[in-house]
């Protein structure tokens, strides 16, 4: 029973109780009005979906028969490439822009690539680093190329491989690993070291990349 009903049941039973002890009747009460109807609630806002995870920083475990710290010779390629810097926070982003550019300008000159596209990173520090991205070609393009982008070599020689799955903010890990391994093995890499990517990095989910790294040893 509502307090607006039981009220209104108290005000009867008085009413009633004074109208026996009177000899005129007492007037009816009035009715009773009927309770009024709760506002109608607001439908919750909609709300907005949630965004998308970022790349994991923890590099998945190497899969069996995985290369670490495999010793191969590098055979030197002609590449198309764009040379730059950048900082390691947005150096995935600059890498992808990177291949566009040259992906675009091959398409536009009719060259096929003829091998995955690789970083040869040349010079590195805490905040960033120095690199060639570049594309394998079987044949240089004859027309001129934009301003930035060249036609060179990649390295060639003695180098140690090695395998990273999962994103690029994640190779820290990986990398690790290697400078470890150098360490063991008493070698002393060039001042540079390449990776390859294995899965594209334009279409690939970055936790899904897997990337080959050469390190040229002297």
């Amino acid at each position: 029973m509502s307090l607006r009903v039981a009220a209104f049941a108290v005000i009867l039973a008085f009413s009633v109780g004074v109208a026996l002890a009177q000899t005129p009747p007492a007037p009816a009460p009035a009715p009773a009005q009927a309770p009024t109807p709760p506002p109608a609630q607001t439908p919750p806002a909609a709300q907005p979906p949630a965004p998308a995870p970022a790349p994991s920083t923890a590099a998945p475990a190497p899969k069996p028969g995985d290369p670490f710290g495999e010793d191969v010779t590098l055979t030197a390629k002609t590449i198309v490439y764009v040379k730059g810097s950048a900082n390691w926070d947005s150096a995935f982003e600059t890498l992808v822009d990177a291949f566009k550019k040259i992906n675009a300008e091959l398409t536009k000159q009719g060259v096929k690539p003829s091998g995955s596209p690789m970083t040869i990173y040349t010079a590195t520090d805490d905040t960033g680093f120095e690199f060639q991205a570049g594309v394998p070609v079987a044949e240089a393009p004859k027309g001129a190329l934009p301003d930035g982008m060249a036609v060179g070599k990649s390295p060639e020689g003695k180098a140690l491989k090695f395998m990273h799955r999962g994103s690029y903010d994640a190779m820290d890990s990986t990398y690790e690993a290697i400078t470890n391994h150098l360490d063991e093995r008493r070698l002393e890499a060039r001042d540079l070291f390449v990776e390859i990517y294995a899965t594209d990095p334009l279409t690939t989910k970055e936790d899904d990349l897997v990337i080959e790294v050469y390190v040229p040893v002297k």
